[in-house]
């Protein structure tokens, strides 16, 4: 069965959008998607004012544990429900104030080599790489023109009279 999010609700009119003398009106086209419009498109940022919203693009979706994915008691053996209580109110505690501490002490410093790390391989994308990529095709055709001279000159000639050399060697099996 398919869950609401994903139907979508489509508005349909059936009525004649012929008026009195038979011409249909034009309605006007809707406008095209950001990233096909001419004019430019400013892509909203995420903000820090919304800290609901820590994992807007789904980023870490497998880190959702719980105490029942991580410890399960077979139907056979069960212990108190005491002690399974209090396990899973310990495991939550523990996995939830670990994680605070742990952010409290680390999370600045990792988001400031991260973003660091960021800069960097951008500073690098854009000022080496895609340079030396646009030197590169720009230097292809004669480079390929020169390794097709080489290969003409040199390569080609040593192939055919190898290839002249071998055509009169005939292979012959024979059961003895």
């Amino acid at each position: 069965m398919m869950s609401d999010e994903y139907l979508v609700e489509c508005k349909i009119d059936d009525d004649d959008d012929d008026d009195d003398y038979g011409v249909q009106k034009i309605q006007p086209s809707p406008p095209p998607p950001p990233q096909f419009s001419s004019s430019p498109s400013i892509t909203p940022q995420p903000s820090l004012i919304h800290v609901d919203i820590r994992d807007p693009c789904g980023v870490n979706k497998h880190l959702k544990v719980e105490f029942s994915d991580v410890l399960a008691e077979p139907a056979s053996t069960h212990s108190y429900d005491r002690v399974w209580i209090y396990s899973g109110i310990a495991f939550e505690a523990m996995r939830l104030w670990c994680y605070r501490c742990l952010t409290a002490l680390c999370a600045v410093p990792v988001s400031c080599l991260c973003g660091c790390l960021f800069a960097l391989l951008a500073c690098m994308h854009i000022w080496c790489v895609m340079p030396c990529i646009q030197v590169c095709h720009t230097c292809l055709p004669c480079v390929r023109s020169l390794w097709m001279s080489v290969v003409n000159i040199f390569i080609a000639p040593f192939c055919t009279s190898a290839a002249r050399c071998c055509s009169g060697i005939h292979v012959l099996f024979s059961k003895e």
